[in-house]
């Protein structure tokens, strides 16, 4: 009634026993609660199951590093072959139950698995497939004196490489509602066992990089380090030394391929573990979409730090070693290339920050495993350069000589702590962004044209913040036509219609804000572009051997050689995983915006 209050309605639900119920009584949450019980015990006992399969391998592959007695190499392939198999058998039995019922429709993560980042898996896939032929050459020429397994291992791991590749291509967005319990065990299962195959390709990797650095250590003048390498190499000769030769150097070329991929399929598959049982809110994020548009300063100067990566690599890797002088100027040439590079790219994420601050959108505050996985990852392994970083830091303030390159040592490691800092501020804000909506006048504020043969612009009291559509008086009796989003004006004299976007027409009053929002767009899509180039440049060094932390030789005598080489041998696999990751964040963050 007019001026009178309405009538009153109260929503009854059906409880369990098929009685009405008052949508505020606690009778259904109690249900709810009580139905969460069984998955949180079943997360609870499949997690304590991966830790425990991840501890145990963690242990025999450190026992085989060590020369532990009675742990061999044929004892470490041989529970890894294993712990693929099962994975295998897990995953073909997931895609034939999921033909069966391809019929059904089956819930999706669309924020999960994204299609560059299975491209991405599939790249690095070919290379590690690649890198199991080479092993397999690798075990024909020393078939005398090597163990079958040796053999059988790269074979195995070629499969599944192949399959799990599958697997991620189909089912990394599921969200699996059936058999939960098996399904929890068997993604945690796969979880862990890509866990220990990258933990073996980085003590491998490791290996041979502790075997070069030892080696060029006594050209630096530290020769009160004893240097004794520590090799598994066959007891008898290849019967083609040439072929074994290459491909024993190939092999550790290929390696950080290998390691990130076993690593990113690991976060693929945690996801995917996350996501069992999980309950799917209504709130729908839009597809992202690349777009090479508006980002030419920043592809440029990405592409230009590449370059000179690549050429600061060569060079280091050419001098390095050679001679105490040239060893010298190569690490000074790899500290002051680094610190112009950090400086820059933490500008860049200061920017950013800033253009996120003095926007008034909200943040995207709702539960997305994918994101909060992300998040957690950039700052987890951040920790590892920070933890050389802090220790390269302690050994220059605290030796009692230091060569004059040791100095450039110092700035370069305050920086990367301060640079880390920063860009994972930016990437953490902007993967909690709210996506782009239509706003009340229109998203991209199309303005209209009057169809009298003249392109006018709307008066400015249609840009308020009604909307378009409702502002414009309509003609002759008739309401505007809308077409494609843009508003189209008739007039009754048989002319044919016209629209025109917000490019053709001249600028209305209350246009600054949003050419200012183009331009604040347009400057963090450019700073996304030049700091995911960046992140790619500075993942080359470290993953193919430029690695001042080795060869800078300060920390040894501080530390000891040892210890320093432990903290080492730790951190650098998550500081180079930390730069892969990141790059795939700002890849994120680009398209997102």
């Amino acid at each position: 009634m007019p001026g009178g209050r309405g009538p009153v309605t109260s929503t009854l639900e059906l409880g369990p026993s098929g009685t009405a119920e008052s949508a505020g009584t606690p009778g259904p949450r109690r249900c709810a609660s009580r139905a969460s019980v069984p998955q949180k015990l079943a997360e609870a006992l499949s997690s304590q199951y991966g830790l425990n399969v991840f501890v145990a391998g963690l242990l025999l592959l450190l026992a085989w590093a060590v020369h532990a007695k009675g742990v061999g190499k044929r004892a470490l392939l041989c529970v890894l072959t294993a712990l693929m198999l099962l994975q295998l058998l897990w995953m073909l039995w997931y895609v034939g139950r999921s033909a069966a019922q391809r019929r059904l429709i089956r819930l999706k993560d669309a924020q999960a698995g994204a299609r560059w980042l299975r491209g991405s898996i599939s790249l690095f896939a070919v290379i590690t497939i690649i890198l199991g032929c080479l092993k397999i050459g690798y075990f024909i020429g020393f078939s005398e004196c090597l163990s079958a397994t040796e053999g059988v291992f790269p074979v195995t791991h070629a499969v599944h490489t192949l399959l799990q590749v599958y697997f991620l291509w189909g089912h990394a967005q599921d969200i699996i509602q059936s058999f939960k319990t098996l399904e929890r065990f068997g993604v945690i299962h796969s979880v862990f066992t890509n866990l220990l195959l990258w933990a073996n390709s980085v003590l491998n990797e490791s290996k041979h990089q502790l075997n070069e650095h030892k080696e060029r250590l006594i050209t630096l003048g530290f020769g009160n380090i004893t240097i004794v390498l520590d090799d598994h190499a066959p007891e008898c000769n290849c019967t083609l030394p040439t072929l074994c030769s290459a491909i024993s150097h190939g092999i550790y070329y290929l390696y950080p391929f290998n390691i990130e991929y076993q690593i990113l399929a690991s976060t693929m598959l945690y996801v995917l573990w996350k996501n069992v049982g999980r309950k799917v809110d209504g709130h729908q994020h839009p597809k992202m979409q690349f777009k090479f548009n508006g980002v030419m300063v920043g592809s440029v100067l990405g592409l230009t730090v590449l370059a000179a990566t690549i050429g600061v690599v060569v060079v280091y890797m050419i001098r390095i070693g050679r001679s105490k002088t040239k060893s010298e100027s190569a690490l000074i040439m790899f500290y002051l290339y680094a610190i112009v590079l950090l400086m820059l790219m933490g500008a860049a994420g200061l920017v950013g920050i800033r253009i996120y601050r003095t926007n008034e959108k909200s943040l995207d505050e709702s539960k997305n495993p994918a994101r909060k996985l992300d998040a957690d990852l950039l700052v987890g392994t951040a920790s590892g350069s920070w933890l050389i970083s802090w220790g390269s830091i302690l050994a220059i303030l605290c030796a009692e000589a230091c060569p004059p390159y040791t100095w450039y040592n110092l700035p370069y490691s305050i920086l990367v702590i301060v640079e880390k800092y920063i860009q994972n501020l930016f990437i953490i804000e902007s993967i909690h962004w709210e996506p782009e909506k239509l706003s009340e006048d229109i998203r991209t504020l199309r303005v209209v044209t009057v169809c009298n043969g003249n392109t006018t612009s709307l008066p400015s009291s249609c840009l308020k913040s009604g909307g378009v559509a409702k502002e414009v008086a309509p003609q002759d009796g008739e309401m505007p036509h809308v077409v494609n989003g843009n508003i189209c004006l008739r007039e009754g004299h048989g002319k044919e219609e016209e629209e025109s976007s917000w490019e053709g027409a001249p600028a209305p009053a209350h246009c600054p804000r949003f050419l200012q929002c183009n331009t604040k767009r347009r400057v963090l899509k450019n700073i996304a572009a030049f700091l995911f180039l960046c992140n790619i440049s500075l993942w080359i060094p470290p993953a193919f051997g430029c690695r001042p932390e080795y060869d800078n030789g300060l920390e040894e005598i501080v530390f000891g050689f040892e210890p320093w080489i432990i903290v080492v041998n730790l951190a650098m696999p998550f500081s180079i995983f930390y730069r892969m990751h990141a790059a795939a964040s700002l890849f994120e963050v680009y398209c997102k915006i």
